[in-house]
């Protein structure tokens, strides 16, 4: 392909891209179609082809089935799960880090980018408050960002003998102690890294699902008294249910107490620290060990892009370098292939890079500030609608459950509650199939809870107001239909 031919094709694609854009919110969040659907307009059973095509045809059929036939978390009624709408300037960042193609592994293989993911680094630590001399760098997502931080909690409890000898040899005795609402993360990490997951001891939560440092303070009792060696604490710094934040300065003060590693999960949260009015226990980031945050949560950068920090550098190097012969890359620069689990890695830094310096600290605060500003007002509007039941509200995520009024008087019952478990998912359901709002969910005390998380810098006032009003006419329809089939 020569320059004037891709120079068409991407200006072509550019428009297309521009159009979808604009065109969003008049677009369903969904086509709510089903496997079969999605395979069949691909064609996805037909061989590799012979012979190639041209690529006028692939890029306006692959933007055809793109635009037509995926999940749009860009859209401004995109609440599900905790996936950003993507920045404009990360799209046109992958665009040039891909033409240039750096691999990150080595400083020699990536001169510029390396230097750019170091820097990128430091202004994460600076917006969440943490220490900017420590060591870091971008992964794929919050698993790996906190897997580094296991990783090297792992080697720091055990050191050398149990990267060549194994956990079953060196860290049998091993365990770690996290939330009871910690992402299920922590299990694979306790799977990969050889401890078993029933080496994870889960610690008892308040009424607001925030770590007991009380209980954590007990269960670190326990650990001695059976002889086992905790290796790590695992806090939430927002947790995926309900942004639920950790009493993160008390922890830090067991951990420094007992001589135990102290990591907070941040990968939704963690950026909320850069607000002043942000929970206060997000300012004490600082304190932990090692911290994993999400750029493509609350930095609307398009994913990939994870970060994992870690307050000692040389901690992170201790877990993961070697150097075989068939490396020669010096130790003038700093070598990213050293102090995580990629050897290949692509620039996954130029997009968060851009970002922070389109957007600035400023401008994030102020993006992240609405952000839950929207999920107050969510909460409120919910909680004042006679069919909404309103239940919790943590930085931008608020939940709550359509309740009929038939229903009402029997709140709390037993058979009632098993009744709107059984609604509530229905119509979860229902909305999503449908396109118009989507919503993921949450399980509160053996509740089934619709849940909004905002982290959508395209969401406004008015997208926030109609949702309590869709959810409400599609949960009667959906409760309608389960007392005319006798399931109601």
């Amino acid at each position: 392909m020569d320059g004037d031919r891709f120079r068409s094709l991407g200006h072509d694609l550019v428009d297309r891209i521009a159009d979808f854009l604009d065109g969003l919110p008049e677009r369903p969040v969904t086509p709510g179609e089903g496997p079969a659907a999605v395979r069949a307009q691909l064609g996805a059973t037909r061989p590799l082809p012979e012979n190639g095509a041209e690529p006028e045809a692939i890029l306006d059929e692959a933007a055809r089935w793109l635009f037509e036939h995926s999940l749009h978390n860009g859209h401004p009624r995109f609440l599900g799960y905790i996936t950003s709408s993507a920045a404009p300037i990360g799209m046109l960042a992958d665009l040039l880090a891909a033409s240039v193609n750096a691999n990150g592994g080595a400083w020699v293989l990536s001169p510029m980018a390396s230097e750019i993911e170091a820097q990128t680094v430091r202004w994460i630590a600076e917006l969440l408050r943490y220490p900017t001399d420590a060591g870091g760098l971008l992964v794929s997502g919050g698993n790996m960002a906190n897997m580094v931080g296991f990783w090297a909690a792992r080697a720091a409890a055990a050191g050398d003998a149990i990267r060549s000898q194994g956990a079953a040899h060196a860290g049998g005795d091993l365990s770690v102690l996290a939330s009871a609402e910690t992402h299920t993360w922590v299990h694979k990490a306790a799977d990969l890294g050889g401890l078993g997951t029933d080496a994870v001891r889960w610690v008892e939560t308040d009424a607001e699902l925030r770590m007991r440092p009380d209980a954590l303070a007990a269960a670190l009792d326990a650990e001695a008294r059976a002889g086992r060696r905790p290796m790590m604490v695992v806090a939430s710094g927002g947790s995926v249910s309900t942004g639920a934040v950790d009493p993160l300065r008390e922890i830090a003060a067991i951990c420094r107490e007992r001589g135990v590693w102290f990591h907070v999960d941040g990968a939704y949260g963690g950026f909320a620290a850069v607000l002043d009015d942000a929970p206060e226990d997000l300012h004490h980031l600082a304190l932990a060990d090692s911290v994993a945050v999400d750029p493509h949560k609350w930095l609307y950068t398009p994913l990939e892009a994870g970060c994992a920090l870690v307050r000692d550098a040389a901690r992170m190097r201790a877990a993961f370098a070697y150097h075989p012969p068939y490396y020669h890359f010096g130790q003038e620069a700093l070598n990213y292939v050293d102090i995580g689990p990629q050897n290949s890695r692509g620039f996954r830094a130029l997009k968060v890079w851009m970002g922070l310096r389109q957007a600035g600290r400023a401008g994030y605060e102020q993006m992240i500030s609405d952000d839950c500003r929207l999920a107050r007002r969510l909460f409120h509007e919910a909680d004042a609608h006679p069919e909404l039941e309103a239940h919790t509200l943590g930085l931008s995520i608020a939940t709550f459950r359509y309740v009929p009024e038939a229903l009402r008087a029997g709140v709390g019952e037993p058979e009632v509650e098993a009744v709107l478990n059984d609604l509530n998912r229905a119509l979860q359901s229902r909305l999503e199939q449908a396109g118009e709002v989507f919503l993921s969910n949450a399980v509160v005390d053996g509740r089934y809870l619709l849940r909004g998380c905002i982290v959508n810098f395209r969401t406004d006032v008015d997208d926030v107001c109609a949702i309590p009003h869709i959810v409400a006419r599609v949960g009667r329809a959906a409760y309608a239909e389960s007392v005319s089939s006798g399931a109601g």
